[in-house]
Formats: structure tokens, sequence, C-alpha cells
């Protein structure tokens, strides 16, 4: 019986603007980027092992991009039934809960943050307004981690989750991109869950499989991080993780499910 996938980390552009996104993200990271950015490409990669849903996402880096950002997540989201968007926020936009409440009128299921592309400390009371407003309402998504910067450094994450007691995240890349140490000061937290994206090329599965079975197999998504990584050898190194047929389940579908649909 074929398994039901549900991608829950895939960045989209408009096609006018892939290869420049693209570039620009491949360059940050000093990484080879494997897909090209666009809804198209990214159902097509997916539909090789057999992805049925998508979390799809983009951040604005300034605060003029989020309204733009939001009606074009939004709109794929329309057009393709695939796909679930999160919209993006920006601690210098001025309307903060206003566009939460617009976002919810478009569809949008969550808000995507990036703290090292939008330069702000996840604990700097300037980014409170989102918190408030997405409280008991929208779960976000965190780019967690980095050891070349501090933005999103796990222990800034955990000081919100304290003062924010209603605040659901999502914090990639196994809970903190090349920090998986430090995330364990969250590890098994109720309100956070962590993704498989960008952290399976850069640890052996023996490591992977102790930070996942940590966490909580009930608290993990499996994602990708398109365009960063194709389908295919992400699922690869998915499947070498030697979890069982269970918590391959809860991963690859249940709890996804279970938050967004």
């Amino acid at each position: 019986m074929q398994e039901q996938i549900f991608n829950m980390h895939t960045h989209i552009f408009p096609e006018k603007i892939a290869d420049k996104a693209v570039d620009a993200i491949g360059t940050f990271y000093d990484i080879s980027m494997e897909l090209h950015g666009t809804s198209e490409h990214l159902l097509e990669d997916g539909k090789k092992i057999g992805v049925s849903r998508y979390l799809v996402c983009s951040t604005a880096t300034t605060a003029h991009q989020v309204e733009s950002i939001n009606n074009f997540v939004a709109g794929e989201a329309a057009k393709h039934p695939e796909f679930v968007g999160f919209g993006s926020l920006h601690p210098e936009y001025e309307e903060i809960h206003k566009e939460v409440d617009r976002m919810a009128s478009l569809g949008l299921k969550g808000i995507k943050l990036h703290p090292d592309f939008q330069k702000f400390n996840i604990d700097d009371e300037k980014a409170y307004p989102i918190y408030e407003a997405a409280e008991g309402r929208f779960p976000i998504l965190f780019h967690t981690g980095d050891d070349r910067y501090d933005f999103s450094h796990p222990t800034r994450l955990l000081r919100i989750l304290d003062r924010f007691p209603n605040l659901i995240v999502i914090a990639a890349h196994l809970g903190g991109y090349h920090c998986w140490d430090d995330a364990k000061v969250y590890f098994g937290h109720p309100r956070v869950f962590i993704d498989t994206s960008s952290a399976l090329p850069f640890m052996d599965s023996e490591r992977a499989l102790s930070i996942i079975r940590s966490h909580g197999t009930d608290r993990v998504f499996f994602g990708t991080d398109s365009p960063m990584w194709n389908h295919v050898s992400e699922w690869a190194r998915f499947n070498a993780l030697g979890l069982t047929d269970e918590e391959r389940r809860r991963i690859l579908w249940d709890n996804a499910a279970g938050l967004l649909l």
C-alpha cells in the first residue's frame, strides 16, 4: 500500500523571480540548489516519491513584501489543491493583526518566519506582535539554528515558548540547523514540532533517529526544504533512518494532517 506523504517544508516563488530567488538562497548557504523553485517544478518532483500534500511558503525579507507574498502563496494554494499555504510576516510590518485576519480570509494556515534572512532575534520584543496575533490561531514555522548567526538560536525560541503559552511552533531542520546539540533544550516540548528538512544530509542516520525519537515521533514532520534538496534524495535519506511503520506513518502524514487538515 502506498504511504501517504505530506511534505511539510517547501518554498515556492513566482516564475519570473524563481531563478534569482533560488540563486540567492544557494549563495546564502553555499549549497548547490537542486530544484527551480516554481510550483510546477515542486509538484513534478514530488510525484517521483508520491507526495500528495505540501506546506508551501516564502519569506518576506522586508515589510513591504508581506502582502504580495501572502497573495502569491494563497493564490498558488487555491490553484493547486495539493498545497497548504503559510503566509509571511515581518517585525517591521505595521498592521500585523490586520494582516493575520486577512491571511485567514485568504485561506492561509500558518506563518513562516526566517529570522536569519529577516535579521531579527526570535525573542526580540519587536516580534512580539506577531506571536500575539498567531497565538492560539496559527502555527509558526521558524527557520531555527545556524552556527554562523545567533538570530534563530534554539534558546531564543525557548524564551518565546515560555512567554507565549498558547503558541505552537515548528522548529525547522530537526530543531536547529547545524545547532542540533543546542536544540535539545526543547526536545519533548508539547508545543514544538520539528521537521527533517535540511538536516538529514548533514548527519548520519543514527544521530537523526536519536533526535527524532528524543523529541517524540508524534511531533516530527517529513520535509525537503525544496528547492534546496530534491525529493528522491531526501526520501532515500528518510528511508535509511530505520523507523518503524507506525513511526513512519506519524511523520509522513498523521502529524501534519492532525495539525493542518
